[in-house]
């Protein structure tokens, strides 16, 4: 299945989706799905029960129930059942919930998106900004963090054209890219902010972010130059990419006097944004 993957909003809850270019079909986790639906603490084994039942009764919707490994809260891939829209739609009919309806009106809209963003590739970006938007982050944030996306896009391809493999050795060379220019894995560094499973690009500052692009685009240069073969190859390449933004980084420190590596997250961030707005009821 030659796919994207992307993460959309309902009402604040994630719903994980991958896109199938050969069937032009969005799939989205059910797991994501029923823990929505039903505001289960473990979905997970509401949906093995829902499912059970279906075989029992001899549903075809069963049979219609793929898999597909998509990026979990700790960062990592895990094979997870997917379905695209119109069987989710009838799943939805085996799942007792007031959120059904809108839900279903909502799945509708969304499970379209991709048509249209084929057609006119700056609706991703826009759909992107307004979720952002939604969840607090302010403009400016925003446009350095799409930026960044495109970024690890152009990064991800060079790696997937010198044979790395799309999971964990994507998350070696991302170590190694963070570990050179931030003195930190991506694990301290997250545990430094004082996150668990929470997206660690979403949770940086401005100059975090440019200096977490500047990395990744040098490898990905370098990467072009060298041509590495291997995985330690790929991973000396990583470094040098890491290094020529961990320079940059000490060289604002200097200027500076303050460290840009911060502990400040989304949840400081956003709140910093929200005291920055203008008092409507103070004119």
């Amino acid at each position: 299945m030659k796919k994207s993957n992307s993460i959309i909003l309902f009402k604040q809850k994630q719903v994980r989706r991958a896109w199938n270019e050969k069937k032009e079909l969005w799939y989205f986790s059910i797991i994501d799905v029923v823990a929505i639906l039903t505001d289960s603490p473990r979905p997970r084994k509401y949906w093995n029960a829902l499912k059970t039942k279906l075989k029992q009764e001899g549903s075809e919707l069963s049979q219609k129930v793929g898999q597909l490994k998509l990026e979990s809260p700790d960062g990592k891939k895990y094979l997870t059942d997917i379905a695209d829209t119109e069987t989710i739609l009838r799943l939805i009919q085996s799942i007792p919930s007031p959120k059904a309806e809108p839900f279903k009106l909502w799945l509708a809209k969304v499970g379209y998106e991709r048509i249209e963003e084929t057609e006119d590739p700056e609706l991703a970006f826009d759909r992107a900004m307004k979720t952002y938007l939604r969840k607090g982050y302010s403009k400016e944030w925003i446009n350095q963090r799409l930026k960044s996306i495109e970024v690890r896009k152009e990064l991800t391809d060079e790696w997937q054209e010198r044979g790395m493999k799309e999971g964990l050795e994507y998350a070696i060379l991302t170590d190694e890219i963070t570990r050179a220019w931030a003195d930190k894995s991506v694990r301290d560094y997250k545990k430094f902010k004082g996150l668990k499973k929470e997206n660690l690009r979403d949770n940086m500052t401005n100059l975090e972010l440019v200096l977490n692009m500047l990395a990744e685009a040098s490898t990905t240069e370098i990467s072009k130059k060298k041509t590495p073969k291997g995985l330690e190859n790929n991973k000396q390449v990583a470094r040098l990419g890491g290094t020529a933004a961990k320079k940059a980084r000490i060289e604002v420190e200097k200027q500076t006097g303050e460290s840009v590596i911060t502990t400040r997250n989304a949840k400081v961030l956003m709140t910093k944004q929200k005291k920055s707005l203008p008092d409507k009821n103070n004119k």
